[in-house]
């Protein structure tokens, strides 16, 4: 997982559950833009545990609690403006045979019925809450029960799929596709002057394109963005403690130190000369 805070004190909470062939990890998240890929032969379910809080998931905003899934390397990518609350239940290898929807290159998400979302916010909260007062031996002998309970509830909330539009919208590959491409080359040339016309060139697609899926997947223009990413880079340069303040912002591609020190401060409520002594007195 790879991330943007798009605030200046990141605060986050995280519960995890690790348990033979299953887990649950519980996140209480800071507003930020989130860039996340499963690993291999793994299922992976997400579940809001908040309600009526905007997300744009896969370059749709929408604010309706959601259940998605991935299988096998698929990826997504969030901007979230607030925090948010999602527990992810991930399973290897991948689950097959029960007819959940199946996953390509982008996690796929869903609008399900009311209470079939309830009940699985419900399961997880008391496996968690239930997993903290087991002995270890308990936990192990409790543990396929729980799956099963939790296989079931993710069963009922596929079968009580709700259509939507939106639902539709950001389970669309072929724009999926291209926005990480756009991403990728991006992330190569970070450093470096990003031309529009050169990018669009090298991917095969029109400028247009480039500038309508950074909108659309990050939700703000292409400048903004990599301004955004590259201040936050600078930032974990300076929080190692291993840069001077001026190696690491030309090493970002900001050359006037001056603008550069200004937006730093503006982002991150600090100069970037504080970022670096706090680093180093740690």
């Amino acid at each position: 997982m790879d991330f943007t805070p798009l605030v200046r004190k990141i605060s986050a909470e995280q519960v995890i559950l690790n348990l033979p062939g299953w887990s649950i990890n519980f996140i209480k998240s800071f507003p930020r833009i989130v860039d996340a890929r499963l690993a291999p032969n793994c299922t992976a379910i997400g579940v809001t545990m908040d309600e009526g809080i905007p997300t744009r998931f896969n370059g749709v905003e929408q604010d309706q609690p959601f259940i998605m899934i991935g299988n096998n390397g698929a990826a997504y990518n969030a901007v979230e403006r607030v925090e948010r609350q999602f527990a992810l239940i991930v399973f290897t290898p991948q689950i097959e045979g029960r007819g959940w929807p199946e996953a390509g290159p982008n996690f796929r998400i869903f609008e399900t019925s009311a209470p079939a979302q309830r009940r699985l916010r419900t399961l997880v909260a008391e496996i968690l809450a239930v997993a903290c007062r087991f002995s270890e031996a308990e936990l192990a002998d409790a543990a396929p029960g729980m799956r099963e309970s939790l296989v079931g509830s993710i069963d009922a909330a596929f079968a009580d799929v709700v259509p939507a539009r939106w639902a539709s919208r950001a389970n669309s590959v072929r724009q999926f596709k291209t926005f990480q491409a756009v991403r990728e080359a991006l992330s190569a040339n970070i450093a470096g002057p990003i031309y529009s016309r050169d990018l669009a060139r090298q991917l095969g697609v029109s400028v247009r394109t480039i500038h309508d899926a950074v909108l659309r997947y990050r939700g703000m223009s292409l400048h903004r963005y990599l301004r955004l990413r590259r201040l936050w880079l600078v930032r974990q340069r300076l929080r190692a403690g291993t840069h001077s303040v001026k190696a690491a912002a030309l090493a970002l591609g900001f050359w006037h130190l001056g603008d550069f020190s200004h937006s730093y401060r503006v982002q991150f409520g600090e100069t970037p000369s504080e970022t670096l002594a706090r680093a180093r007195s740690a």
